[in-house]
């Protein structure tokens, strides 16, 4: 049974149908999407290539394919296309739908937050790899990300990821508990949302933090492009 290909047609196609809506009109952004998403992909495939030889994480042949793509199932590479694109698609109909930006005045503090506790969580837990590399880079990507944006971005950004952990806890819950995907605790907390390692909330918001980083950038360059004076 193709349950994995499954999850992953079922993640984008209803954000893909949706991509044509007149307000949001996502399909029009995909020339700074599709970029956003090729540099995540080719950093998480790498990550997940590594990890998975290791033995960090693993597959259940039972419910793939069998075909594989840098010696990761074909369908764990589709992850990292379908997933960021639902993830933006959510953001970008969040952001045209709810004007208002309401996490904004939280967005500083949320990130000092974050980057306090994530590291010394990281440093108690150097010997579960998976804690501590997520937590640091995703420590790392946020004083990225401010030095180069601020908070513009990220009172929108944290309310697409409260948004996003409601489809996110329904395919992931499916992928641990089956188990299509399977955790080696050896490596990790061993704290679990019913069958989800706490770990992958932060590598979710790790992944969709930095696609639309990328996302906003290549964006906001296209725009000082396009309204930049021309001289004569």
């Amino acid at each position: 049974m193709y349950l994995y290909l499954y999850l992953n047609i079922f993640t984008i196609l209803f954000p893909f149908l949706l991509s044509f809506d007149r307000k949001v009109a996502f399909y029009k952004d995909w020339g700074a999407l599709f970029p956003a998403i090729l540099a995540n992909g080719v950093f998480f495939i790498v990550w997940d290539a590594l990890f998975t030889e290791a033995g960090i994480w693993g597959f259940n042949e039972e419910y793939l394919t069998g075909i594989y793509l840098f010696n990761l199932p074909l369908e764990e590479v589709l992850f990292f296309l379908t997933v960021p694109y639902a993830c933006v698609f959510i953001y970008d109909v969040l952001n045209a739908y709810i004007t208002k930006d309401l996490l904004q005045p939280y967005a500083k503090t949320i990130a000092v937050g974050l980057m306090l506790v994530l590291p010394l969580i990281a440093v108690f837990h150097m010997s579960q790899i998976y804690t501590s590399i997520t937590f640091m880079l995703l420590t790392l990507l946020h004083l990225v990300h401010l030095r180069f944006f601020g908070t513009r971005y990220l009172g929108r950004f944290y309310l697409a990821y409260l948004v996003h952990l409601v489809p996110f806890l329904l395919v992931n819950g499916v992928l641990t508990y089956m188990p299509i995907v399977w955790y080696n605790d050896a490596y990790n907390l061993g704290l679990r949302i019913v069958s989800i390692p706490v770990e992958d909330t932060l590598y979710s918001m790790l992944m969709l933090l930095l696609t639309i980083s990328v996302y906003e950038g290549i964006r906001r360059r296209k725009s000082v492009k396009q309204y930049r004076p021309v001289a004569v």
